[in-house]
């Protein structure tokens, strides 16, 4: 698939044999090169990448930086890191160190990059999130920077099935991005839904992960408040009544994917609670029982909602 010129393809092959000009190896902090896909680049590469490599670290979490590429096809490794030395990972530090990869590309004026499944080796981290993660790292890439070097990105997978699932996840997501929505920022809707003495909130089953209130994008031809009904039917199996506008929330970084407005909403849920569509689960829940861990700017919605009126 092609997105404003940019070339993006998912391939099943062995990323040390890749022919693009550079290549990302998922380091961890210290830049050693001990096993995993980082082994078998150094394995093919030389030992003179790995040596370059630690003379520019340690790194941060997330972090990326360029070496040569020693006896590889490519020319360049960019080296992102993925884990510590714990060798332990998640959807932040992947989409970091995804989105400093493509910086990085951009920095130096690469035009084709390859990337394998980031974190998903050592760090056993989901395939099919992953696929994700990266797919809206590439997709805020393409929105950020107004002339980007890249002009092929390549996901290259070792096995059958990383190839299969990120080739249905990766390419389907950002098609779907890019059909759903235009250049942004992008429309969205939230339900602050009052249910049985509290609000309900979803568990998000794609990245980002954590809890949320229910809510998602405003289809072309649609209204906000039809919007919000449906997504609260869609995701809650409740019905939204009695619904009146809370605030709107538009600041550039509230969403860690894209620039999103969401017009959020107060109501009364009618019905039986059940989690459904893009809900991995559904729950009820007070002020003094929120969940640790509540997506985007959620919380903050919350707690004013909470400072306003309201006396769950």
């Amino acid at each position: 698939m092609k997105i404003k010129g940019l070339e993006i393809r998912v391939i099943k092959g062995d990323i040390t044999q890749a022919d693009t000009e550079a290549i990302v190896n998922p380091a961890n902090t210290s830049l050693k090169m001990g096993g995993g896909v980082a082994l078998a680049i150094r394995k093919k590469g030389t030992e003179l990448i790995e040596k370059e490599a630690v003379q520019k670290g340690p790194l941060s979490l997330g972090e990326a930086v360029l070496t040569s590429a020693g006896k590889l096809k490519a020319r360049y490794i960019i080296h992102a890191v993925t884990m510590g030395l714990d060798f332990k990972t998640n959807e932040e530090i992947i989409r970091k160190a995804t989105y400093s990869a493509l910086l990085c590309a951009q920095e130096h004026k690469i035009s084709s990059l390859a990337f394998c499944a980031l974190g998903c080796g050592t760090g056993k981290f989901s395939y099919e999130a992953t696929a994700k993660i990266m797919a809206q790292e590439v997709f805020r890439y393409i929105q950020n920077i107004n002339s980007f070097s890249l002009k092929k990105i390549i996901f290259v997978l070792y096995s059958e099935k990383a190839f299969s699932i990120f080739k249905n996840n990766l390419e389907r997501y950002l098609e779907y991005m890019f059909k759903k929505t235009s250049w942004g920022p992008f429309l969205t809707v939230d339900g602050i839904v009052e249910y049985k003495g509290g609000i309900v909130l979803i568990e998000r089953k794609n990245p980002p992960f954590g809890w949320a209130l229910p809510g998602g994008f405003v289809d072309y031809g649609e209204s906000a408040e039809n919007a919000v009904i449906r997504e609260i039917k869609e995701e809650t199996n409740l019905n939204f009544k009695d619904i009146l506008q809370f605030h709107t929330y538009s600041e550039p970084d509230r969403d860690v994917r894209f620039h999103t407005v969401s017009i959020v909403f107060v109501g009364k849920g009618e019905g039986s609670l059940k989690a459904s569509d893009d809900a991995k689960g559904a729950g009820v829940f007070k002020k003094r029982t929120l969940p640790e861990r509540i997506a985007f700017d959620h919380r903050r919605i919350i707690e004013e909602y909470f400072a306003k009126k309201y006396h769950i």
